[in-house]
This record gives C-alpha cells, sequence and structure tokens, in this order.
C-alpha cells in the first residue's frame, strides 16, 4: 500500500515567523521538505496542509499540491486530520513536519513499509541518543520501547528512570524522532477524541494515543536529522546548502 505524507505548514511560528517560506536557499524551507519526499520509493502522493495562502503562493510554481486547511487548528495533527478526511479508502497517512528539510527519505520509507508489514495502527521513529544530546533535557523527547518494538510511554524526563544503577546492566534512552504514521481511521478517531491527562501533562499528543489504548510501534533508525527553530538554525542549513553547491 503506497502512503500519502501530509506536511502541515503553518506560517505562524513563535520563534521563526514565516519560516516555513524562508527562501534564502532560492526556494521556501518547506519545499525542501516536498523535495525529500519526493525521494521516496513508497509515498503515492504529497500535500501541503497550511493555514496561510501566503504558503500556497509561495509553493504554486513548484507544483506542489497545497490544501488550505482551518486556521483555529490547534495542532499539526488536526491540520494533517483534516485532509486525511477528504481522501478516501483506508490509505497510511505519514505526517512529515514542514520544518525537516533535510529528512531522510529512506526513513519515510522505512516507516510506510513497517506499518503495512506489521499491520500497525500507528507508527513513528526514535533513535538512541548520542553525544551531545542529553536525556535530562526536557526538549528532547524520550520513549520507552517494549521488547517487540512497541512505544510504552513518552516523556520529556529522563525514562527509564535507574533508581538503583546494578553493574552490567543499563538500560538504553531513545530519542523520540517526531514522525508520525497511522491509518486513515486512526488518525480521524484520534483527531476527534479529547485531550487525555497524560497528554495535558507533558504537552506530547501521541499521549492521547496511548491513553486510548492505540499501540504504536516504533522504528529505530541510526541517527535523525534536525528540524529548523530559529533564524540561527536555519541560517547554519542555508551554508549547508550552499556547501553542497557545485565549485
Amino acid at each position: 500500500m503506497a502512503a500519502v505524507v501530509v506536511i502541515p505548514a503553518r506560517f505562524a511560528s513563535t520563534r521563526f515567523p514565516g519560516k516555513v517560506v524562508a527562501s534564502a536557499t532560492g526556494k521556501p524551507l518547506v519545499q525542501h521538505v516536498v523535495d525529500q519526499v519526493r525521494k521516496c520509493r513508497n509515498i503515492k502522493e504529497i500535500v501541503v496542509a497550511t493555514d496561510d495562502q501566503r504558503v500556497v503562493t509561495a509553493l504554486r510554481t513548484y507544483g506542489t499540491r497545497c490544501v488550505l486547511t482551518d486556521p483555529g487548528h490547534p495542532s499539526g495533527t488536526d491540520r494533517v486530520a483534516e485532509v486525511a478526511g477528504l481522501l478516501g479508502g483506508d490509505a497510511i497517512i505519514i505526517n512529515v513536519q514542514g520544518d525537516e528539510p533535510e529528512i531522510e527519505p529512506e526513513v519515510i520509507d522505512r516507516l510506510a513499509s513497517e506499518m503495512e508489514e506489521q499491520g500497525w495502527a500507528m507508527g513513528t521513529v526514535a533513535t538512541p541518543f548520542r553525544s551531545p544530546a542529553d536525556p535530562r533535557d526536557p526538549n528532547l523527547v524520550k520513549v520507552v520501547l517494549s521488547r517487540s518494538g512497541r512505544a510504552m510511554y513518552f516523556s520529556r524526563l529522563a525514562i527509564p528512570f535507574v533508581r538503583e544503577p546494578i553493574p552490567g546492566i543499563s538500560p538504553a534512552y531513545y530519542l523520540h524522532v517526531g514522525i508520525y504514521a497511522y491509518r486513515r481511521d486512526t488518525l480521524l478517531r484520534l483527531s476527534k477524541l479529547a485531550p487525555t491527562p497524560c497528554e495535558i501533562a507533558e504537552k506530547l499528543e501521541q499521549l492521547r494515543a496511548l491513553e486510548n489504548d492505540v499501540p504504536i510501534g516504533v522504528v529505530v533508525i541510526d541517527r535523525a536529522s534536525h528540524g529548523i527553530d530559529t533564524p540561527q538554525q536555519y541560517e547554519a542549513f542555508v551554508k549547508r546548502q550552499k556547501e553542497l553547491l557545485p565549485t
């Protein structure tokens, strides 16, 4: 089953307003995401879900399909769910963030394949923590995995908590990578449910699924790309892009 990638691209951003259409590289930031997804083998359609006509206008010359969604959506997931509601059948919907211009196509393809082969209702991605990333940083979301590769819990705290260190036994810390895949009906059902206590406490939407007994399969990858949250991070991305140009 080929999957559909929906890229939520909200124009407003607290730390970097208008970042999805920042074009210092010669093309809008979100178009870089689209171009990475176009390299995938298992994706049949790409849709940018936005709340602002300026995004639609910026992407028009690239032939990128855009859908204007309700500007009142509280999250990107709700924006993706609105687009999913327009699609028929039991498609696999993959939510790729609009500020991930260096996401690796192989990661998206692998998540799509695992969703199909394993029959998951919902899936996501994680990677082992590597220096200098610190599991104690609350801005870095941790996930604990079961032996079957399902998510047991997500938290901003360092989990699992080691109460009494035991020589030779050291549980792995996994960094959650914010890409999600859903069966269409699962996404639509979750979007209609009220926020749950742990979701509200941790400010992590994926906990709504676990608290409503929706299992989440996890694909573990060796490394993760980094999103663009600030103007400084964008400047570093622009520099990397210029270094790739032939001299």
